[in-house]
């Protein structure tokens, strides 16, 4: 196992997340701010171009993605509305 250093992405969750209605359900999605400062590192880190501390950064908002889309994904499998139901679209 390789250690990395990352922010912690708890510290993101008060400032970075917000709610949003999706149907019947609340997802977690990041706020615009975050969510641009993600794709502005993800740009960067493709260029190779990241600083140690950019790095640091961009692992965590990375984790936390990861972390939100699977409670996401959880939610929407637990709830009864579907958006592929004929009925929904």
């Amino acid at each position: 196992m390789t250690t990395q250093l990352m922010i912690q992405p708890s510290s993101l969750i008060s400032s970075g997340i917000r709610m949003s209605e999706f149907g019947n359900i609340y997802l977690f999605k990041f706020t615009d701010e975050l969510q641009s400062r993600f794709e502005e590192l993800l740009q960067k880190k493709k260029a190779d171009a990241l600083t140690p501390q950019e790095e640091a950064e961009y692992i965590g908002i990375s984790e936390l993605e990861r972390i939100f889309t699977l409670i996401n994904a959880q939610l929407a499998a637990k709830s009864k509305w579907c958006p592929n139901k004929p009925e929904d679209l």
